[in-house]
C-alpha cells in the first residue's frame, strides 16, 4: 500500500501537472470505486483544480467550488500520468482528463478495495480523516522560537508522539500502523522505523523506557524523511511510476532471509492474513525468533526459538 513517502511524492509530482488546470471529463470502468453519491462526480467536471493534499494514506484533489476528490489507492491501486490527451485503456478503473493530460488510476487483481470519495468543503475532509498524528507537524505546531526554545519544542513533540503511542497497549507494529494514531505510515516503512530504532515489532508500547520512546520518535521522522528524499531522486522530474511496497535498498521489509545490512544475520519475518512483518532478530530482538502464526504451530516443539537454530 502506498504510505507517507509514496503518498507525498504523488503528489509534488501531480501538483506540477494539474494545479491550476481544469479537470474536464472523468470515467469510471469500475462502479465500486466511486463510493459516495452526492455531489455527482460530474459537478467536478470543468473545474479548476485549486489545491492538492495528504489526508493519511489519502490523496486529495480540491476543485473550484470547494469540491475534493479523495483517493484511496489501498494496497493494489497505482497512479499513471500521460501527457498528451491519450484515451483511457481498459485496464484503467478510472481516468481524469485534464487540460495538461490523463490521470488514470489501476488496481492489481481482482479484488476492488481502491475508493474515490466525492466530498464538500473542510467538513467532508473531516469525516474521511483518521485522525492520525502528523509526526513532521508535532514540532511546527508548537514552535515558539530559536535556540532553547527549540529544545523545549522537540520535548514537547516527543511528549505528544509518545502520548499516542501509549495510549493503547498494543505491539509497536499493530500502533504504528493504526491510522488513528498515526498517518500515513503502514506496514512496509513501520518495518523500516522499527529496524532503525532497533525495537521488536511485537514490543507493547507501555512496556517502552523513555530512552526507547526517543528512539522510536527519531527513527519513525528520519526514515520518514529519508525514503521521501530517495523516492523523489528516483521520479526526478518524471511522474512515480514505480511505486511498490518492496524497494531495492530497504534494510529489512520484503528481505526474508537476506542478510541484515547491520549484522549479517538472516533477516526474519512474520506472516499473517496478506501482510507480514520483517525484522532482524538480532538488532531488534535480542537473537529470539518471534512465532509465526502459521508455521509455529505447525512445527509446534520444533519450532526454532533462536535465531542461530
Amino acid at each position: 500500500m502506498p504510505e507517507y513517502p509514496d503518498i507525498v511524492v504523488y503528489i509534488e509530482a501531480l501538483e506540477k501537472r494539474i494545479l491550476g488546470r481544469r479537470l474536464e471529463r472523468v470515467h469510471f470502468a469500475s462502479p465500486f470505486l466511486l463510493r459516495t453519491a452526492a455531489p455527482p462526480i460530474s459537478s467536478v467536471e470543468g473545474k479548476k483544480v485549486l489545491e492538492l493534499r495528504r489526508l493519511g494514506k489519502r490523496i486529495c484533489i480540491g476543485v473550484e467550488d470547494d469540491l475534493w476528490l479523495v483517493l484511496h489507492l489501498m494496497i493494489a491501486g497505482r497512479l499513471h500520468w500521460k501527457d498528451s490527451k491519450a484515451k483511457s485503456s481498459k485496464r484503467d478503473l478510472a481516468a481524469f482528463e485534464f487540460e495538461s493530460g490523463l490521470l488514470s488510476l489501476t488496481e492489481a487483481g481482482s479484488q476492488r478495495r481502491a475508493s474515490l470519495h466525492l466530498v464538500k468543503g473542510e467538513a467532508g475532509l473531516r469525516d474521511l480523516d483518521p485522525g492520525g498524528l502528523e509526526v513532521f507537524d508535532l514540532e511546527h505546531k508548537v514552535r515558539t522560537g530559536s535556540g532553547s526554545d527549540r529544545v523545549n519544542d522537540s520535548v514537547i513533540a516527543l511528549e505528544s508522539f509518545a502520548t499516542a503511542l501509549q495510549s493503547e497497549n498494543h505491539t509497536l507494529k499493530r500502533a504504528l500502523t493504526n491510522p488513528r494514531l498515526f498517518s500515513g505510515i503502514g506496514n512496509a516503512y513501520s518495518d523500516e522505523i522499527l529496524f532503525a530504532a532497533r525495537l521488536s515489532p511485537v514490543k507493547l508500547t507501555q512496556k517502552l523506557t523513555s530512552d526507547e520512546l526517543e528512539r522510536l520518535y527519531l527513527a519513525t521522522r528520519s526514515t520518514l524523511a529519508q525514503w521521501v528524499e530517495r523516492l523523489r531522486e528516483e521520479a526526478g522530474t518524471g511522474f512515480p511510476e514505480g511505486v511498490t511496497a518492496f524497494r531495492e535498498g530497504m534494510a529489512v521489509h520484503g528481505r526474508y532471509r537476506q542478510p541484515c545490512p547491520r549484522c549479517g544475520a538472516k533477516i526474519q519475518r512474520i506472516r499473517y492474513a496478506s501482510n507480514e512483518t520483517n525484522y532482524c532478530p538480532v538488532c531488534q530482538t535480542g537473537g529470539k525468533l518471534l512465532a509465526d502464526r502459521a508455521l509455529s504451530r505447525i512445527l509446534r516443539d520444533d519450532w526454532p526459538r533462536r535465531a542461530e537454530e
